[in-house]
């Protein structure tokens, strides 16, 4: 069994998230989340998934499944996009200057996939750092906290005790 199927073909090796090639993802992933991973683009707000998603878990990469957010430092910034304080850990995501669209801002890529997940903005609470972690929906696949064993997340577990 793969690290993408949710198991660890070496128990005692670190987990790795190969990136799928884009053929493969062009048959997996939807077309929206094509666009946003590998093109980077941004979904419509409000209409995602996981925008009002309540339920404690585990965000990861869509495509390649590595984990990038927890539920517990999700909060509503009412711009209709899931957001976040902090990634999963310090290593978890890259960012990046992007200046596209005529604006200075700073991207959000998975570490593994290189994926584009979104942009990091410095108006988020204060009491939890003031970042906000805008990521579109579409990057991230939602694994709930009763889940995470099956899935093969469960050394994750203990972060939601």
């Amino acid at each position: 069994m793969t690290a993408r199927e949710g198991g660890n073909p070496m128990p005692d090796a670190p987990r790795t998230y190969p990136q799928p090639d884009d053929e493969t993802l062009r048959r997996v992933l939807t077309p929206l989340q094509f666009a946003v991973t590998r093109e980077n683009a941004t979904e419509p707000p409000f209409r995602n998934p996981t925008h009002d998603e309540r339920r404690e878990g585990l965000y990861v990469d869509v495509a390649t499944g590595e984990p990038l957010f927890s539920s517990r430092d999700q909060f509503d910034a009412g711009c209709g996009w899931p957001s976040f304080s902090r990634p999963l850990d310090p290593g978890a995501v890259r960012e990046r200057e992007d200046t596209s669209h005529g604006m200075a801002r700073t991207e959000v890529r998975s570490r593994s996939g290189d994926n584009h997940l979104g942009h990091l903005f410095d108006d988020g609470p204060p009491d939890r750092g003031g970042l906000r972690y805008c990521i579109n929906s579409a990057a991230l696949r939602f694994i709930p906290r009763e889940k995470l064993k099956e899935e093969g997340y469960g050394e994750y577990e203990d972060r939601f005790r």
